[in-house]
């Protein structure tokens, strides 16, 4: 029988999901229903029990996503392809069939999942998965085709040329339409959203990249034969990578390939895109409004309707709406977006003028308020001229690499959990309620010795205090 090895693309900048989704933290981390979108995404792929699992995703994310994977994904055999750059769907996927191939074997099916979707109905999705294995084949390519709810325009269209198969032969895709043509797609009923989920043999997308897609096959092979893999872990040299075509994978291989079919999707599915699908993933009240992370007794509304809001505060806070409809509200420590929730598309101008700005908005977009690090998270309470606090985490047996800074000293408080601070060449194990001060030029380490989370307030004190003045000396992440 055939090993399915499900392939999640975790990709994506996320800009019309600011401020919740930055260049650090992009959008499949966002929480969405109640986990990580990346987490959805792990549901999916092991619907059918499958043990391996390849996640495609940037260099920089790799701590980020095995953190993830090793709540969400426990025992499963998770591979690792990070690439240097995004290059669209086409040589992520043409990486990801190489490195199944070399992994597994030649006889292997795959299960492609962007990891920004969310599905309402795994059994139907199941099914689904389960049809598709059946249609697979060395020559067939299968997509999945969502019955159009409404003539949307953000979306590419699949026909064929009769409805109501269980499996049925592409007829053709087509780009997203405008508002006229979609109400016609909708009418004739033989027109599906692509839902840009895939499943195939790695022979078969081997044979359709090379016949369809040579430019990117020859790039994907040189780059793959150039690249390393450790422990499960395949990195690319980046000069090689972006040799790759930018293009995706729909371009590159589905619209041209002769054996293209659709299973069409009996399950609720989302593309989790803009704000407004966000709030339209969450239970509503009577006034169709959703909230997340505000405690119900904090948030006091009169006279809202249909609106979604979303609290990430450093304290406890309140929240009152009076006389508002149709919103998004999210609130983050760092940044506060209001916005009409059919107009929530249209964020991507707002992040555009955000890079266009100084130091201050250009940072909005790049580092999230809660910075994930390889060995826990820091999150700024507050920062003026010549101090800034901090609050630092660390996970159970992780430590911070041994540096020291040029132009500020520091002062340690745990508040939470067990330490082991070196200090120039001593080592002061520090508990709950002890202080430690670590003058300007001295190397010093911080490492969590207990079983539970490490909770430290840090005070900066300098001249200057930017995240570029540290001096690694040793670290077990390969920092240094």
């Amino acid at each position: 029988m055939t090993e399915l090895v499900p392939i999640i693309i975790s990709g994506g900048a996320g800009s019309r999901l600011w401020p919740a989704s930055r260049h650090h933290l992009p959008k499949p981390f966002m929480q969405v229903a109640g986990k990580p979108l990346l987490a959805h995404a792990v549901e999916r792929a092991l619907v059918q029990g499958s043990d391996k699992l390849i996640v495609v995703t940037n260099q920089d994310h790799l701590h980020l996503t095995q953190n993830l994977m090793d709540e969400y994904a426990s025992g499963i055999d998770v591979h690792y392809v990070l690439e240097p750059q995004g290059r669209n769907t086409a040589p992520a996927i043409a990486q990801a069939v190489l490195h199944a191939r070399a992994s597994v074997g030649t006889d292997v099916a795959c299960l492609v999942l962007p990891a920004d979707h969310i599905v309402t109905d795994m059994t139907a999705f199941a099914a689904a998965v389960d049809a598709a294995s059946h249609a697979a084949s060395d020559t067939a390519l299968i997509t999945f085709g969502v019955r159009p709810s409404a003539p949307d325009t953000g979306y590419g269209y699949i026909e064929v040329a009769e409805d109501g198969q269980d499996v049925a032969p592409v007829k053709q895709f087509v780009e997203k339409p405008d508002r006229a043509t979609a109400e016609q797609y909708v009418a004739a009923g033989r027109f599906y959203w692509n839902s840009g989920m895939f499943y195939f043999t790695v022979q078969a997308m081997a044979n359709a990249l090379a016949a369809h897609a040579g430019a990117v096959w020859q790039a994907a092979q040189a780059c793959f034969e150039a690249s390393t893999c450790e422990g499960g872990v395949r990195c690319f040299d980046a000069e090689a990578f972006a040799a790759h075509p930018d293009i995706s994978i729909d371009y590159a291989v589905f619209e041209h390939a002769e054996n293209v079919q659709v299973v069409p999707a009996g399950f609720g599915w989302s593309d989790v895109g803009t704000w407004q699908t966000v709030a339209a993933a969450h239970e509503t009240n009577t006034d169709g409004n959703s909230a997340v992370g505000i405690a119900a007794d904090r948030l006091l509304q009169s006279k809202t309707r249909n609106t979604h809001i979303e609290s990430f505060s450093q304290t406890d806070k309140a929240i009152a709406t009076l006389g508002l409809e149709n919103l998004v509200i999210i609130d983050m420590p760092d940044a506060l977006l209001v916005a009409d929730r059919e107009a929530s598309q249209q964020v991507k101008t707002i992040v555009d003028k955000l890079k266009a700005g100084d130091d201050f908005l250009q940072g909005l977009t790049q580092l999230p308020p809660v910075v994930e690090r390889p060995w826990g998270t820091y999150a700024t309470l507050k920062q003026e001229d010549g101090y800034q606090v901090k609050r630092i985490t660390v996970r159970p047996g992780e430590r911070l690499s041994l540096q020291y800074h040029h132009k500020r000293a520091e002062h340690w408080v745990v508040v939470q959990g067990t330490a082991l601070v070196q200090i120039g060449d001593e080592e002061l194990p520090t508990q709950a309620g002890e202080y430690r001060y670590i003058p300007l030029g001295e190397k010093h380490r911080l490492t969590n010795t207990g079983s539970d989370k490490l909770v430290l307030i840090e005070v900066q004190c300098g001249s200057y205090l930017g995240e570029d003045d540290i001096v690694r000396l040793d670290d077990i992440y390969g920092r240094a």
